[in-house]
């Protein structure tokens, strides 16, 4: 049980280290690699830790372990790229690998509670991934609306360029595009 402690111990600051990594984007590819390194050893002492343990208690130990390696690898690809496609995948990893160790979790029941367990960690796992869907939804969506704000900003700076001639025209114009990105 000491060990499974200390691997959720782990998990909690390995996340919070990640979130500091995440906020963090476009690392650079040195720091990336060191990331990537220390991502393996702690996965190879995580999963050494389990050795100790028998039955399921070592399943759910190991399943934790990789859990831990898929998403800090999730967090480390994010927070190099600084991408949202790759923020997104944090999140799906998130769900699972929660699923896979509930799901393993399970098999310590018997019968009916165990279907419900792997019910209730599939349908956990469903709200995760469709939080996960909403979120880049929500993000395409805010880029979409920024752009339509930034076209109608454009247009009432344009309209108000009509008003002068000659030279004031076009540099009023020219200014315009400059401010809001077009052209």
């Amino acid at each position: 049980m000491h060990s499974i402690s200390h691997l959720k111990t782990s998990v909690f600051m390995a996340a919070l280290l990640a979130v500091s990594a995440a906020q963090a984007a476009n690392m650079g590819k040195e720091e990336y690699e060191v990331g990537k390194t220390r991502i393996s050893a702690d996965y190879k002492t995580d999963k050494a830790a389990c050795d100790s343990l028998a039955g399921n208690g070592k399943d759910v130990c190991i399943e934790e372990a990789k859990a831990k390696e898929k998403v800090a690898s999730a967090e480390l690809k994010a927070a190099h790229s600084g991408k949202p496609g790759d923020q997104n995948d944090v999140l799906k990893a998130k769900a699972e690998t929660a699923y896979a160790v509930a799901k393993e979790k399970c098999d310590d029941k018997a019968g009916n509670d165990k279907s419900v367990c792997v019910k209730e960690a599939k349908a956990t796992e469903t709200k995760a991934l469709a939080d996960a869907k909403a979120g880049k939804k929500i993000g395409e969506a805010k880029v979409d609306a920024a752009e339509d704000k930034r076209d109608a900003d454009y247009k009432v700076a344009a309209q108000k360029c009509d008003a002068l001639a000659g030279d004031a025209k076009s540099s009023c114009i020219s200014a315009a595009k400059a401010q809001f990105g077009k052209s």
